[in-house]
């Protein structure tokens, strides 16, 4: 049997429907919500998390530094037009004093209740007497011109002496309030980027490049306690038993200089950076290189523009940062470690760890059993600063500049919203939502839509219900679903997890495409009868190729060369569907001149389907596959497909060849040749003398291309009797034989 492909149809669509649920629950699922006066416990549930008491815009790109005095009263450094703001108690803020230069880094209120200011790039270190800070335009003393290019953070002692932080150099500076300052310690490194004073007078101080952290006992008097993998320690904080935290960052990025090492003399005992980082910051009388809305949190990563002799490299999936705890023994303990986010401060808070980051301007709450939680998610932006003063904990935020003060928990209504959720196809309805934890009052809504992000045309959030645990969601049909939980304020809820169950609309399966071809096959029966049979009348076989067929041996008198393969029909197809469903076939065929169609197969679960090469005569037939996805879905919910072939061309019979009476002058042979097939043209003529190599002959008209040919052969030279075999080739592949004795 040979079938032949002659033109391309159509393919006709006709809607896996079983309930799934999305569930929430756990850390990471809930990070990827936006929660407000809500914290995620380390077990990952929700809680109520500290109230926002207020929240107040600066009206500037960066907050770099925060300072509080006795009477409640904040002050708030920011860049990157060198502002100084006041603000108070209740959240009002008003601009206290702008500074020559374009960055303030540091600030502190003094024990007598000065305000000690560290300007940069090349600036130095004013003073606000106490009397004057409540006046609307105080006066600013210079008190110590930085020798230094920037000053990165201030120290005040219970009697009045200042430590200053200052970057390239790398050195600490002792300054007393009249301005007399005296070098204390050069660490060798390029910045002093943390500071924190002990009570018992020793210094500790963290440094960039090489991420070192020393202990200062004394002037030019240190030990280097931590020698971080990171290049930058950001922050430190000492807890009362004498434990020091620092936390490392800037582990995504790496700065390669070519220009050495700073230009300062460095002391015998520095340690010199390898591959300094090179920071530098636009000069007061010039713009600054750092635009507003673009503000890298970092002070040192946003002293703005690298010279050309370096290069920064954004190490993608790089160590990010790292908490680490130094004990009164000097024993280091890595706490905590993320390529997520930086750290950008620490904050020891009643035996845990606070830790403000990039990521959100999330705060996370470290205890001390190594146990993180999220204890409070301001927003877009990064908190650069933590502060405790009473009660309340302020958040210093850049991009903007802003300060939020943070009250106790649950002293404000909580709110969570999560991540949207994607059913992959448009919802046929939604379930009753659920959800699981602890206590009552949690008022739940939904909303849905079919645009990956909410906008306009989502359906606006439903009527809240409280506990509405249990309740059919009302929102409309949609690909897309988020849902929201509102926490009354005082509420002691806890909730582990949210479940929202839905059936999803039955995609239809696909089918790709439909082949049908013809494949050989061994026929078995055939094969033992010949071998069997003594009756069998004598055949000659000739293969497709200029070898004759190898003999076979038989035990009778009479030798039978018999085909051991037939060739068989194989209608084959590719279908899948969009829901992972199993699929069942049926296959029908119908003639050209027919309009019903015929059941071939039914239920099938293999794609393949191979026919007897003597169930379709000749003829052009069209096949038919219907795929349903009825294994997977309930009966109303089953969709199907169906898809018909090309034209298919079912040739089984050989051409008939006639060979005329040949007309022999003197050595010369002349012979014609008729083909004829009832069903496809003849596409090739050949012959072979005296089983010798098959030669190609060409019509009489020139083209070999219809259903009845005519060929013309002479032959030349030819004295004695041969055997002449003429084979043709129909379009389907079918060969019909003729011969004759040649005398």
């Amino acid at each position: 049997m040979r079938v032949v492909l002659l033109m391309c149809l159509f393919a006709g669509a006709v809607w896996s429907a079983t309930t799934k649920t999305w569930q929430t629950t756990g850390t990471a699922d809930f990070l990827k919500g936006r929660l407000s006066a809500l914290s995620l416990t380390p077990d990952g549930a929700l809680v109520p998390g500290p109230g926002l008491r207020f929240h107040t815009y600066l009206n500037q790109p960066a907050l770099w530094s925060l300072s509080a005095a006795s009477d409640g009263t904040l002050y708030a450094a920011t860049g990157h037009s060198g502002k100084l703001f006041q603000i108070s108690p209740s959240g009002q803020s008003k601009l206290l004093w702008s500074a020559p230069q374009p960055e303030i880094f540091a600030v502190r209120v003094a024990s007598d209740g000065a305000l000690y200011i560290g300007t940069s790039p090349n600036g130095g270190l004013y003073r606000i007497a106490p009397g004057t800070l409540h006046q609307d335009q105080p006066d600013a003393e210079l008190i110590w011109r930085s020798p230094a290019k920037y000053i990165w953070a201030i120290e005040a002692t219970p009697g009045g002496l200042l430590y200053v932080a200052t970057g390239e150099p790398g050195r600490i500076y002792r300054i007393a309030p009249s301005g007399a300052a005296e070098l204390y310690y050069d660490t060798g490194q390029t910045n002093v980027t943390a500071l924190k004073l002990a009570p018992q007078g020793q210094l500790y101080a963290g440094t960039d490049p090489n991420g070192l952290l020393y202990e200062i006992t004394g002037p030019n008097k240190a030990t280097v306690l931590l020698d971080s993998n990171l290049p930058e320690i950001r922050a430190l904080a000492l807890a009362p038993d004498g434990t020091l935290y620092a936390a490392g960052t800037g582990g995504a990025v790496q700065t390669r200089s070519t220009s050495g090492a700073s230009g300062t003399a460095l002391s015998a005992n520095a340690a010199i950076a390898l591959n300094p980082t090179v920071i530098t910051v636009t000069e007061a009388e010039e713009q600054s290189a750092v635009k507003p809305g673009s503000t890298p949190s970092s002070p040192a990563a946003a002293a703005a523009t690298t010279p050309p002799t370096s290069a920064i490299i954004e190490v993608s999936g790089a160590q990010r940062s790292a908490l680490y705890r130094i004990h009164p023994d000097h024993t280091v303990e890595t706490l905590q470690t993320s390529n997520d986010y930086n750290i950008y401060d620490i904050l020891f808070d009643n035996g845990a760890l606070l830790f403000s980051t990039d990521d959100h301007g999330r705060i996370y709450r470290l205890e001390s059993a190594g146990q993180i939680g999220l204890l409070s998610e301001p927003g877009e932006g990064e908190t650069t600063r933590l502060l405790q003063a009473g009660s309340t904990l302020y958040a210093a935020l850049s991009n903007p500049a802003r300060l939020l003060a943070l009250g106790p928990p649950g002293s404000a209504r909580g709110t969570y919203e999560s991540q949207v959720h994607d059913c992959t196809s448009i919802a046929a309805r939604w379930g009753h939502i659920q959800w699981h934890g602890q206590g009552s009052g949690l008022v739940l809504s939904t909303r849905s839509g079919n645009s990956a992000r909410p906008d306009a045309t989502w359906s606006p959030w439903s009527q809240p219900t409280p506990d509405a645990s249990g309740l059919l969601i009302q929102s409309p049909p949609g690909r897309f679903i988020q849902w929201r939980a509102e926490v009354p304020p005082g509420s002691n809820l806890r909730i582990d997890s949210v479940e929202i169950p839905y059936l999803p609309q039955n995609a239809p399966p696909v089918i790709r495409s439909i082949s049908v071809t013809s494949v050989l096959s061994t026929n078995a029966a055939k094969s033992g009868a010949a071998a069997g049979s003594s009756s069998s009348p004598y055949t000659v076989t000739v293969t497709e190729s200029a070898d004759a067929p190898a003999a076979s041996t038989a035990t009778s008198s009479t030798d039978t060369a018999t085909h051991l393969q037939s060739t068989q029909t194989q209608i084959s197809w590719q279908a899948e569907d969009p829901d992972g469903d199993k699929l069942v076939y049926s296959v029908y065929f119908r003639a050209e001149e027919e309009k019903n169609w015929q059941l071939l197969r039914n239920r099938m679960f293999e794609n393949t389907l191979l026919l007897d090469p003597d169930v379709l005569a000749d003829g052009r037939y069209f096949f038919r596959v219907v795929a349903s996805d009825a294994p997977s879905n309930a009966p109303q919910y089953a969709r199907r497909t169906e898809r018909v072939s090309a034209p298919v061309l079912i040739d089984n019979t050989p051409p008939v060849v006639t060979i005329a009476p040949p007309r022999r002058s003197g050595s010369t042979v002349s012979l014609e040749v008729t083909a004829e097939d009832q069903t496809s043209p003849i596409r090739l003529c050949e012959y072979s003398l005296d089983a010798g190599l098959w030669q190609p002959i060409e019509a009489v008209d020139g083209i070999t291309d219809s259903r009845r040919e005519r060929f013309h052969l002479e032959l030349e030279h030819l004295t004695g009797e041969h055997l002449l075999v003429f084979r043709v080739y129909d379009s389907a592949n079918n060969a019909g034989l003729a011969r004759i004795v040649l005398h």
